[in-house]
This record gives C-alpha cells, sequence and structure tokens, in this order.
C-alpha cells in the first residue's frame, strides 16, 4: 500500500506516460518556482525537461518568461517561444528588462553571476539543478541591494499539491523520449 505522504491527485487527462516528467521536473520545477516568490518577470536558465514544464504554468499565471539557453540552442529557443515565452537567447545574452528572479536548471555554475546580473535588487536566483559545478567568483555588487541566491533541495508536499491543481488547470502539454 503506498504511504499518503508521496501520493499525489494525477489530473485524469494524463496518461501515464505523460505524467511521468511531472513526477521529477514538474514537481522540481514547481518547487524552484514557489521560491523565486510572486516574481512577474522571470528567467528560465536552462531549457530542458523542468523548464518547459514551468513555461507553461508561469505563462498561465501571467508571468513573463524569458528563456535562456546554450549559445546557438535554436531549437530550445523556438520551443521556449512556442510555449509562451517572451523572448529566447543565450545565457551570456542580455536580457530584455530586469527580472525579478531567475531559477537556473542547467548544472552550470557560471550561470549563477549571469542570473545575478539580470536581476533586479530584491530578487532571487533560485539554484534548482540536483548537481552543479562550482559557482565562480562574482563581484559583491552583483549581489548587492537584497538580492537572494537560494537552492532547491527537497519537495514540500503543498508545493506539490499545488503543481497538480495546475496541471490539471494548465494541461501541461509533455514529450517523453523512449
Amino acid at each position: 500500500m503506498a504511504d499518503a505522504r508521496y501520493c499525489f491527485p494525477i489530473p485524469p487527462h494524463y496518461t501515464g506516460t505523460g505524467a511521468a516528467p511531472l513526477l521529477c521536473a514538474g514537481l522540481i520545477g514547481y518547487r524552484a518556482y514557489a521560491m523565486a516568490g510572486a516574481a512577474k518577470t522571470l528567467g528560465l536558465y536552462g531549457f530542458g525537461a523542468a523548464a518547459h514544464i514551468l513555461a507553461e504554468v508561469d505563462v498561465a499565471d501571467g508571468c513573463t518568461v524569458y528563456a535562456f539557453t546554450r549559445q546557438d540552442d535554436t531549437a530550445a529557443q523556438a520551443l521556449a517561444c512556442k510555449l509562451g515565452a517572451s523572448w529566447a537567447g543565450a545565457a551570456t545574452d542580455a536580457a530584455p528588462q530586469a527580472l525579478e528572479a531567475a531559477i537556473i536548471f542547467a548544472p552550470a555554475g557560471a550561470l549563477v553571476p549571469l542570473a545575478l546580473a539580470a536581476t533586479r535588487k530584491g530578487a532571487s536566483v533560485v539554484c534548482a539543478g540536483i548537481n552543479m559545478r562550482d559557482t565562480p567568483s562574482f563581484p559583491y555588487r552583483s549581489l548587492w541591494g537584497e538580492r537572494h541566491i537560494i537552492s532547491v533541495a527537497n519537495l514540500a508536499r503543498h508545493d506539490g499539491e499545488a503543481f497538480f491543481r495546475a496541471a490539471a488547470r494548465v494541461k501541461i502539454r509533455t514529450t517523453v523520449h523512449a
């Protein structure tokens, strides 16, 4: 018998295969989203499984989403725009406007100073990768202004419940490659 503490109600319109990405990438992505606060301009660094799920929720919630990818990853940039991102470009590109929060899904510590530089004072940079290479040194002025750097390590049950309510409302389009 399954332990109810670890069960979430899967919305009925998802098949088992369609729901699978929601149970890892979706849950971690949504936890990161919750940790970003009530940001209305959000940068997503690394546009893989978690970011493509989260982008749909963000856009449905009225956020302006900016997707940051590897240099010349035009396929990921096109997918981001298809899913509602207002802009997509390389992680080294300047954001079109100062971000209220940034979430880093890519395992690249070098993105932390870039994300800090793209945010406004008081913003949060959420490190949401399970693993990340070391963050390089950066000048204090990049952090100054009460910016926050926080990491996601665990799932909070209330975030999981909120995510599956959002998944039912948004009808997230997942893709699974066998």
